[in-house]
């Protein structure tokens, strides 16, 4: 079962997660903010996380569906197993055939454009540097942060950095 599915199945069955979800960024909305932010009810606030649930993981694929996967058709594009994905921080891998030795892989971790946004320019933590690290160690290559701007690419250069690492790759025995 993919992420998508086991996502709406698992919000399906437990939609008390989405309300309570809403209900604390309710609670946690400072009052000194905008009007607009005020006036957000209830109701705003589960919609916001219901959509950042479904429509993150539509766009995810999106990225990769639409647009790496068409740029790099000699890739083979795959879901991180869970405990890479919750652990290492990576959403896709990217299979690279080398003729002479086992696959090679980079990983794909992607976030909305808003995470640039939100934190100037986006860095990674500490954390995910570790992670990222262990990933190059196990699969031999890098992993790349790819920004969803509604379902494309938003950081287009990106794209030659996959490439120079695909080349890399290659290489390796």
């Amino acid at each position: 079962m993919s992420k998508q599915a086991t996502i709406r199945q698992f919000v399906r069955n437990n939609p008390s997660i989405i309300i309570e979800l809403g209900k604390n960024l309710f609670e946690n909305i400072n009052p000194s903010l905008e009007k607009e932010i005020q006036e957000m009810t209830l109701d705003d606030c589960t919609d916001y996380i219901h959509t950042l649930t479904f429509d993150g993981y539509i766009r995810e694929k999106s990225v990769i569906n639409d647009g790496l996967v068409k740029i790099f058709p000699e890739i083979r594009f795959e879901e991180s197993p869970p405990e890479l994905d919750h652990s290492g921080d990576v959403d896709y891998l990217g299979f690279v055939d080398n003729a002479e030795s086992q696959p090679k892989a980079f990983g794909i971790q992607i976030k909305p454009v808003t995470a640039k946004s939100n934190f100037g320019n986006y860095s990674i933590s500490e954390r995910m540097k570790a992670s990222f690290d262990d990933f190059t160690v196990d699969f031999g290559g890098k992993v790349f942060i790819v920004f969803s701007l509604d379902g494309e690419i938003g950081n287009k250069g990106i794209i030659k950095e996959i490439s120079t690492e695909i080349e890399r790759l290659r290489l390796i025995n």
